[in-house]
């Protein structure tokens, strides 16, 4: 599917509002048809080169939407569902997870560094390259 975005290609460049390709969710995985979304200062922070990003990526971390497609194996949200994306993913398993403190998944953290979701790929590409992930969710 496609989608508009708001890419950032590189560190003191404006950011990008483009049609990229949106691949369909993969299992554990849903896809938000995003209603609204916010720009931060972490964004902001990103695009002066103050907090590093994996780049290209598709920027954005607060917003809400709808479920527009569910992967295999999600019971919890179906489509049609409104949510609100949450930029700071856990994996649910670690020891991390299992003792409350999700801030902490080694997963998560991996995730959010390399702008790759966790099977080491991006659903996000434009023209045919690859769009990393902005916090885990890109907005």
């Amino acid at each position: 599917m496609k989608a508009r975005a708001a890419v950032l290609h590189g560190v003191g460049e404006k950011l990008d509002v483009r049609e990229v390709e949106v691949d369909e969710p993969k299992t554990g995985e849903v896809l938000v048809r995003m209603a609204a979304g916010g720009v931060c200062h972490s964004d902001l922070h990103v695009m002066k080169g103050h907090l590093m990003a994996s780049l290209p990526a598709i920027l954005g971390h607060e917003g809400a939407g709808v479920i527009a497609a569910v992967g295999p194996g999600v019971t919890s949200v179906k489509p049609e569902d409104h949510v609100l994306p949450l930029w700071r993913l856990s994996c649910g398993d670690c020891e991390y997870c299992a003792n409350g403190r999700p801030a902490l998944c080694a997963a998560g953290t991996q995730i959010r560094m390399t702008g790759r979701l966790a099977d080491g790929t991006s659903r996000f590409s434009l023209d045919g390259r690859e769009l990393k992930h902005f916090a885990g969710v890109s907005t």
